[in-house]
């Protein structure tokens, strides 16, 4: 049923200035009448919450759907409604599935069941973004479900980690449509959802694990930054999420958690043709960029400064070796170069005008070119630009970076921005590729990003944050780099 109800006095206030998609409804439970939390989402459902789109990691943050597989810190596959799993040859895999799950129709969780819901996203159309390219088919007998690959595929669990893989009970699927209200295994149940307003979620108490803290979940979506944090502010939300850089001053600062993001603000230049073709004029873009003062300036400090591709929401990544020998820089002379970007993250103009003075500083003449995303993407691979700054997920899906450096720096990368072909680089890749995750899986990685940054084709400039506000009384929301979660069983209201 979806009702409307008025908009409560800072509300009002907010849309007297600005015109807001989302609010907080006055009828339903705030921050200050009970222990059901009031969360801020930036993002409204795009795909009614279909677990097959990015609206699945919307149900995994709030604790409404499982996967078989979740990840570790360092992005290793830990038990969920899985219990263990074995390899059985290079192509498949076997998953025990956990006994004594109840969905939250009250249905239990079989084998029988997490297979059909592996196999409706296999076969889904559009697949399921963690598919692309991989041929699945999925078998269950007693209590084992077997998923085998058309090829060898050392990142099965990985893949089963993803929210957009969440096993759903049967009543959730009804011919192309995937609906999650009701039919989830999670500490919460959701049982409304009124479009891209809101959504309701209630405590289960027949949930497998610890049981949750608070009575339930109250989800308004707010994309305007600066309404998510005047409802921290007031009292209105609990908890809020992507707090922009341009408000954080604005708030109590103990109210605040930076969270790494494993997204590195890279330059990219063309190694193909143009200018930086020529590896010392590389060096000397690589030599004049000045990270901390993109870091202070552009992004307020609320950034790392980046040493490789891979930043410390990666945190094995700073095991990696110390590079040696860098190319020695030649003197840019006037030489002339472009430098692009894009204006849909808001820090992408300015950081280039910075980058500009110090590329210019150092003896370049740079031409700058700022367009849309998408007016510019088919430039960007096509390499007309000299240099190109660009905000890019390093895990992607799966929560293992290897995909994000064959796209980025393989001969056949789809998404090759510096147009490199390396053969060395394909080889470290390729030796990476099979092994299953694990410390030799993180050491080869960390040899191809070394080979990759000694070509200077890509300056790691920053790893981004997220700036996450919490209420003075939330206790123990997650803050988690791959944003898989945000309310778990222990969050609670102090």
């Amino acid at each position: 049923m979806h009702v409307t109800r008025p908009l409560t006095g800072a509300c009002l206030t907010l849309a007297s200035a600005l015109t807001l998609t989302g609010c907080f409804p006055s009828g339903e439970p705030t921050a200050a009448t009970d222990d059901r939390l009031s969360v801020a989402m930036m993002q409204p459902p795009r795909s009614a919450l279909s677990p097959l789109s990015d609206d699945a990691f919307k149900l995994s943050r709030w604790s409404t759907a499982e996967t078989l597989v979740v990840l570790d810190e360092n992005g290793d596959p830990q038990p969920a409604l899985a219990t263990e799993w074995t390899r059985t040859d290079i192509a498949t895999w076997e998953f025990t599935i956990r006994d004594g799950v109840v969905f939250h129709d009250g249905t239990d969780l079989t084998a029988a069941v997490a297979a059909h819901a592996l196999d409706h996203a296999a076969h889904a159309s559009p697949k399921p973004r963690i598919l692309d390219g991989v041929d699945l088919t999925v078998t269950a007998e007693g209590d084992t479900v077997t998923v085998t690959t058309a090829e060898e595929d050392p990142l099965v669990p990985h893949r089963l980690s993803s929210p957009q893989l969440s096993i759903l009970a049967e009543s959730a699927y009804h011919g192309g449509t995937v609906d999650p209200v009701g039919t989830g295994t999670g500490p919460f149940e959701l049982v409304e959802v009124d479009g891209t307003t809101s959504a309701r979620l209630d405590r289960f108490d027949g949930y497998w694990g610890d049981p949750a803290q608070v009575a339930g979940i109250d989800v308004t979506f707010v994309p305007d930054g600066t309404a998510r944090a005047a409802a921290l502010r007031t009292g209105e939300a609990d908890i809020v999420e992507a707090v922009p850089v341009s408000q954080a001053a604005l708030l109590e600062q103990d109210l605040l958690t930076e969270v790494p993001m494993p997204r590195t603000n890279t330059l990219y230049l063309n190694a193909d043709r143009g200018p930086l073709a020529d590896p010392g004029l590389r060096a000397a873009v690589r030599d004049a960029v000045d990270r901390q003062a993109l870091v202070e300036g552009v992004y307020e400090g609320r950034a790392d400064v980046a040493e490789g591709l891979l930043g410390p929401a990666i945190p094995w990544s700073a095991d990696r070796p110390e590079r040696t020998d860098p190319t020695e820089a030649d003197d840019p002379d006037g030489a002339g170069i472009t430098l692009a970007t894009y204006t849909d993250r808001a820090e992408q103009p300015e950081l280039v005008t910075v980058l500009e003075q110090q590329l210019e500083d150092a003896g370049f003449e740079v031409e700058q070119v700022v367009r849309e995303y998408a007016n510019i993407e088919q430039d960007m691979l096509a390499g007309e630009f000299d240099a190109f700054v660009l905000s890019r997920a390093t895990v992607l899906d799966s929560g293992d970076p290897l995909a994000y450096m064959a796209s980025d720096f393989s001969c056949d990368g789809s998404f090759n921005i510096a147009q490199l072909c390396d053969e060395r680089i394909d080889a470290l890749l390729a030796q990476a590729e099979p092994l299953t995750s694990g410390e030799d899986r993180r050491a080869a990685i960390l040899a191809a990003e070394a080979a990759i940054l000694a070509t200077d084709t890509a300056i790691p400039l920053l790893h981004e944050r997220v700036i996450q506000g919490d209420a003075a009384r939330v206790v123990d929301s997650a803050k988690d780099p791959r944003e898989r979660l945000l309310v778990t069983p222990r969050t609670r209201l102090d």
